[in-house]
């Protein structure tokens, strides 16, 4: 969550790589994957992060006690009595990291190591899987010629292992907001998430042993082989299917595909960031916000979607971003401003520990965030530096063009960060439903704002450090949970195998059950 000040941001950026780029030299170092680095250098780098997260992190015992924290940083350090790669330090690392309880703490790649995993085709777990509760199930399958494993078949387990214990074994390395586990099922659901994960705590060896449900209900087992990117001749064959009416051939190696132009791309990645959708026969709509962040032109996307609104006689707005990580937090807060009933602060409390430290040197832009912190902060009686203006500024409602029908949010794990602002402010107003699960942010606050990476000194391996802890609302409970929805719609199996949008359904049946209490009928 970041507003206009990263513009000088950039700006001072920029200057000051040009002049670090005029006045260093460049020493290249061939990069070896396996690279074992000894335990007197894992130790180095290991007091480094200890350090910094001591002398900087604005919650490090908000939610973890600062004697157990001193345990968990004991606990790490006693594990590098071993040489390690960096995969095998990032797991120790995430191991502590994640005691903090804070979803904007993470622990990534070195460059090299990122630059590595970009152009190497490795190996991977050969199912996405969701998984809530003690349940997983495939989500997608790699092998698109596998019919057994197929879009919502259940898995029991994998080489012997539950949902339970796997997620158990996991979950102690993921982070999240507070006590939160939604978001890191969500994780676990998302991408190749699970097959890292999986690689990292287990190995792949020769491949795994998947227990499932067959088509008559009954517990079966099979094995599959680990997936290999290199040796997908699925793509390669779809060159020779011919196009269906066409008695064309689709496009493969022999007939390459014509990859879009730069504005189409941008086209498409628009419609997909955000989109607006009117149903007229349910005086509907659908808005789809995946994110917050800057770049998309959001706030003449709003002008635009709520002159549309007001213009169709739009009765139901149903706003999804169950997909919405956040960004700035000036937008998510634009978009409450169209459909809130009052005034609003953006917080209750915004700080930072200190304007400055002697572990700058290791920080992404410490001389200018600490030059920001300088001239955008004060300090109170409690000795920390306070965002003043956002503890004392009342944003109030749009006038032109304000939504006033009835509002459906749905969130998901993947809500967090500014969307936990946006949903949590309409929280508990008369027109305002959420429908989902949990979101993955926190309801009583974060910290977040101002988010550099810190870069340790000789593996390279970098984190996450937010410099402001943020209370939106300090009459809420501080419980570690999300933005809890008003209406559950939890997946399962079924709707999973049909492809169903389970959450969307749900709230056109809240709709239709408004409109039929209302004497409209109903509405297809």
């Amino acid at each position: 969550m970041i507003f206009c000040m990263n513009r000088l941001l950039s700006s001072c950026y920029l200057i000051l790589c040009l002049f670090l780029f005029s006045c260093g030299t460049n020493k290249k170092v061939a990069f070896r994957p396996d690279r074992k680095y000894a335990p007197s250098v894992l130790r180095e780098d290991y007091q480094v992060f200890r350090n910094i997260l001591e002398d900087w992190h604005p919650s490090l015992y908000w939610y973890t006690p600062q004697d157990s924290m001193n345990y968990f940083f004991a606990r790490g350090y006693s594990a590098l009595n071993d040489s390690m790669t960096e995969p095998q330090f990032r797991m120790v690392l995430s191991y502590v990291i994640a005691r903090v309880r804070c979803g904007h703490t993470s622990i990534g790649a070195s460059r090299n190591y990122s630059r590595y995993l970009d152009t190497a085709k490795l190996p991977q777990f050969p199912l996405i899987l969701k998984f809530w509760n003690d349940t997983m199930a495939v989500a997608f399958n790699f092998n698109r010629q596998d019919t057994i494993l197929k879009r919502g078949t259940l898995i029991y387990t994998i080489n012997g292992k539950t949902a339970r214990q796997l997620t158990d074994t996991l979950f102690p390395y993921i982070v999240s907001d507070g006590y939160n586990l939604t978001g890191k099922y969500q994780y676990l659901s998302t991408g190749l998430h699970f097959s890292s994960w999986y690689k990292d705590m287990f190995g792949y060896e020769n491949g795994f042993d998947i227990g499932y449900q067959d088509t008559a209900g009954q517990m079966a087992q099979i094995h599959i082989p680990v997936y290999d990117p290199n040796a997908d001749t699925v793509r390669k064959s779809l060159g020779r299917v011919l196009m269906p009416g066409t008695g064309q051939r689709r496009p493969g190696p022999s007939q390459p595909m014509r990859h879009p132009g730069r504005r189409a791309r941008k086209r498409r990645e628009l419609l997909f960031t955000r989109n607006l959708q009117l149903d007229s026969s349910s005086h509907s709509a659908f808005l789809t916000l995946n994110t917050f962040e800057r770049g998309y032109g959001l706030r003449g996307f709003f002008r635009e979607t709520f002159r549309v609104l007001k213009d169709s006689m739009v009765k139901n707005l149903v706003i999804d971003v169950r997909s919405n990580g956040g960004g700035d937090a000036a937008i998510s807060t634009l978009l409450t401003r169209y459909l809130i009933d009052k005034k609003f602060k953006l917080a209750d409390s915004l700080y930072t520990v200190r304007r400055h430290s002697r572990y700058d040197r290791y920080i992404q832009h410490g001389f200018i965030y600490d030059a920001l912190t300088f001239f955008a902060s004060r300090r109170h009686s409690d000795g920390y530096y306070h965002f003043g203006y956002f503890e004392r500024h009342y944003y109030h409602p749009v006038k032109r063009d304000h939504f006033d029908g009835s509002v459906y949010i749905l969130t998901g794990g993947n809500s967090f960060s500014a969307t936990c602002l946006f949903a949590g402010a309409l929280k508990g107003q008369s027109n305002v439903t959420l429908v989902g699960e949990e979101t993955g942010g926190g309801y009583y606050g974060n910290t977040a704002w101002m988010i550099p990476d810190v870069t340790l000194p000789v593996t390279g391996i970098r984190f996450r450090l937010p410099r402001f802890r943020l209370v939106i609302d300090s009459t809420r409970e501080k419980n570690g949970r999300g933005v809890m929805p008003d209406v559950l719609a939890l997946p399962s199996v079924e709707a999973l195998s049909k492809g169903e949008d389970f959450k969307t359904a749900k709230a056109k049946e809240l709709i239709r059950l408004k409109s039929a209490d209302n004497g409209h009928g109903s509405f297809p």
